[in-house]
């Protein structure tokens, strides 16, 4: 199965995350077949605006931790950093390279790209997902959408892509991790983080009216007012933020190491859930 599907709609690129059957758990070959498809947008000058989407029922259910399809030992061609290939090393030489190509390389690269993202959430947007949609220029969700960042259950301090801050106000980002709940898309929208909700059988078709809108912009117009608005988010502290929580990210993870099963305080998908249910 592709990992990762591309086509075109007219002016707007539509790139898909397809393992439904794992609610889009992201492995390693669909974060780089991610990578890829996000390049190809980039380079066809026909694309004015790209659409991050999930098959099936949810948009993701975050970074893969025990499907059969994990793939974290598996080397791919590197291009969001210049940190070493992490695989065939040990600790902190192996996590710290990995999760700075994989998780914080590519989503800060990804907020970058020069023309605009719109994530189309239904579903479980949790933890690694939140960092897809967060890299997103907007965010159309569906009545039936849900974001969670638990892994604070882990005793870690928010996923690699530290944007709690930046997307919702301070005191909501702490009571999101704090208490590793669900909020409902239309929270997510009073909060600021959500641009859009709608009914879930009319999010496709929002969705690519609002791009198809966009695209009718100029192409520089565009861009120059994204990197114009990334920069302000800078200003305010977001890429000095983030390096400071990735280092009490793999704190979390080294602690955890030596304390307990493995650096997943030896948490898996069905102990997160079973926690995130009250059972």
């Amino acid at each position: 199965m592709t990992v990762v599907r591309y086509e075109r709609r007219g002016p707007v690129a539509v790139v898909t995350m397809n393992r439904p059957e794992y609610r889009n758990a992201q492995n390693s070959a669909m974060t780089y077949a991610l990578d890829e498809a996000f390049y190809r947008a980039v380079a066809d000058d026909e694309v004015k605006v790209i659409v991050l989407a999930g098959e099936g029922g949810h948009f993701s259910a975050g970074h893969d931790i025990g499907t059969p399809g994990r793939d974290a030992h598996v080397t791919f061609e590197r291009r969001a950093s210049l940190w070493w290939d992490h695989v065939g090393k040990e600790g902190a030489e192996s996590r710290f390279a990995r999760e700075s190509e994989v998780y914080l390389g590519m989503c800060r690269r990804w907020r970058e790209i020069p023309k605009p993202t719109i994530a189309m959430v239904q579903g479980a947007c949790i933890a690694g997902g939140l960092m897809l949609a967060w890299v997103c220029d907007l965010i159309v969700a569906s009545d039936d959408a849900f974001f969670a960042d638990p892994v604070v259950r882990m005793g870690i301090p928010g996923v690699e892509y530290f944007a709690h801050p930046w997307v919702m106000p301070p005191r909501i980002a702490k009571e999101f991790l704090y208490t590793g709940d669900r909020m409902p898309a239309r929270r997510a929208y009073e909060v600021g983080m959500v641009n859009r909700v709608v009914a879930r059988d009319e999010l496709e078709t929002e969705t690519f009216a609002l791009a198809e809108r966009i695209a009718a912009m100029p192409r520089l117009g565009l861009a120059l007012t994204k990197k114009a608005v990334n920069q302000a988010e800078d200003l305010q502290g977001m890429h000095a933020g983030m390096d400071s929580v990735f280092g009490l990210h793999h704190l979390a993870h080294a602690h955890n190491a030596e304390t307990s099963a493995d650096s997943l305080a030896g948490m898996d998908p069905k102990s997160m859930k079973a926690a995130a249910d009250g059972s």
